[in-house]
């Protein structure tokens, strides 16, 4: 009999082993975290090795299939849910979001309209009010719930490309891009790339980005912005962040947004993990007049610790944003007392995502989030001052809220940047082959410096100083 046949009354049992084996693997994963080496160790050629099995003609019983995966993999994950992991800006999944997002997959609901699945789409709304809330954006601002800012960023310059152009008589999506006034995009020099990537889907392609230089704090200046937009009345999309990746810079957004609006430019603001500033007393200054602004992106499975994977896109005009999104086609059932997801998101069938941010922001509540946002940025200094202080370290830029940069220098006499760059590179590559803590590289301002990033509510202070010992060890040893 094939192991994937349905014999009534069997399959109970089949699928209870095949879960139970699962909890099992799972629980020995998150309670050896704190023993365990942090990044992986398995090469890919190793990895290929194990995973590349000739695929049976008959399957294989769940409860074998899940208890190979997991021995195949092993050593091939990295352990970012460490509260040693600072590798890159990554939550460790909080206990009711993880124990969510299992039941999601469990209820597997095509999270698409609230027809396909009622609860997931009022858990969604319920949920986005929420975040709307704490972060204190207009009322009448709308929500998606993406795969990540990346789809988030799609989704607010979809909404904004279709007010830019509405405003000039363009219906960019009836008509298209073929002969549309054009667009162009001023945007923070220092910012992430996947602006870029999301402009590129839009079909507006990268050369429509001029670039804005930024002060040596890494803002972009009022007067810098106001000279560019009178350059030209061409429609105009401004794009600021709330958290540059290497040092956690944030725009002025209350001097910066009152211009652009002024000039009729359309403001995006790029808040992948510098949003959650907002909920946060300690913080909030970061983000002064950031509601000024149009629209804004953010990752819940950062700060917000949920699984992977989870962004967020809010628009102020929730009228651009529905309609830069929607379909309509007859046989899509329609409840008008019921918000459809579908109208607001790029992807027609998607994860019920709204189970496990729920789920998180009930387990730790106003104060709880405050509190993890004010933990890690001082758990980032921490580690910043401790790493720095070091012989041999050098402090490159301390953090504001999750991030900073520190750099390794080469003991030889007459050293140069390059020598400085390839002891650094090698302090990372011993630390993190080590396995007491993660860490990665960057290049910035042409020099590599090691980044740390800090979002994962797993991490304590004896994480910070254990941390710290690693580095420590890591330069004795290169």
């Amino acid at each position: 009999m094939s192991v994937v046949r349905r014999v009534a009354g069997d399959e109970t049992s089949v699928e209870r082993e095949a879960l139970k084996r699962a909890v099992i693997h799972a629980f020995a994963h998150l309670h050896g975290l704190d023993s365990s080496g942090i990044g992986a160790t398995k090469s890919v050629d190793d990895l290929r090795r194990a995973l590349g099995r000739k695929l049976d003609q008959d399957g294989v019983d769940p409860a074998q299939v899940i208890d190979e995966l997991v021995a195949d993999v092993r050593g091939g994950l990295n352990h970012s849910q460490s509260g040693r992991f600072f590798g890159w800006v990554i939550g460790g999944g909080l206990p009711a979001a993880i124990g969510a997002d299992w039941l999601t997959t469990v209820w597997d609901q095509n999270a698409g309209l609230y027809a396909t699945s009622p609860a997931a789409a009022v858990v969604e709304e319920v949920a986005g009010a929420w975040l709307r809330d704490l972060f204190d954006l207009p009322a009448e601002t709308s929500f998606a719930f993406t795969t990540g800012t990346q789809m988030a960023h799609v989704t607010c310059l979809a909404a904004a490309r279709h007010a830019v152009l509405a405003k000039r008589g363009w219906n960019v999506e009836l008509a298209g891009l073929c002969g549309a006034p054009p667009i162009r995009i001023l945007a923070n020099a220092d910012r992430h790339n996947s602006v870029d990537r999301a402009v590129r889907m839009l079909g507006l392609g990268t050369s429509s980005i001029e670039e804005l230089p930024v002060e040596s704090n890494g803002r972009v200046a009022s007067d810098t912005l106001a000279s560019a937009l009178s350059r030209s009345d061409v429609a105009t999309i401004v794009v600021l962040q709330a958290g540059e990746l290497n040092r956690a810079v944030f725009d002025t957004f209350h001097a910066l947004a009152p211009i652009a609006r002024a000039a009729g430019a359309w403001v995006h603001v790029d808040g992948a993990f510098g949003l959650w500033a907002k909920a946060c007393p300690q913080t909030r200054s970061l983000v002064e007049g950031i509601e000024l602004c149009d629209s804004w992106t953010t990752d819940a499975h950062k700060y917000l610790n949920v699984p992977y994977d989870c962004g967020i896109a809010f628009v102020r005009d929730a009228a651009s944003h529905r309609n830069a999104m929607t379909v309509s086609a007859s046989y899509l059932p329609a409840d008008g007392s019921a918000r459809d997801q579908i109208d607001w998101n790029p992807e027609f069938s998607r994860r019920a995502r709204g189970f496990a941010v729920y789920a998180a922001l009930r387990q730790l509540g106003r104060q709880g989030l405050s509190d993890l946002v004010a933990r890690t940025r001082h758990h980032a200094r921490a580690l910043v001052e401790g790493i720095g202080a070091l012989d041999g370290a050098e402090v490159v830029a301390t953090s504001s809220l999750n991030q900073g940069l520190v750099r390794f220098l080469s003991p030889m006499d007459g050293a140069a940047d390059f020598d400085h760059d390839r002891r650094t590179d090698d302090v990372i590559a011993t630390i993190n082959r080590d396995g007491e803590a993660f860490f990665g590289g960057v290049t910035w301002r042409g020099r590599r410096a090691m980044r740390i990033s800090v979002s994962n509510w797993r991490t304590t202070d004896e994480d910070v100083a254990r941390a710290i010992e690693a580095v420590r060890d890591a330069l004795r040893k290169v």
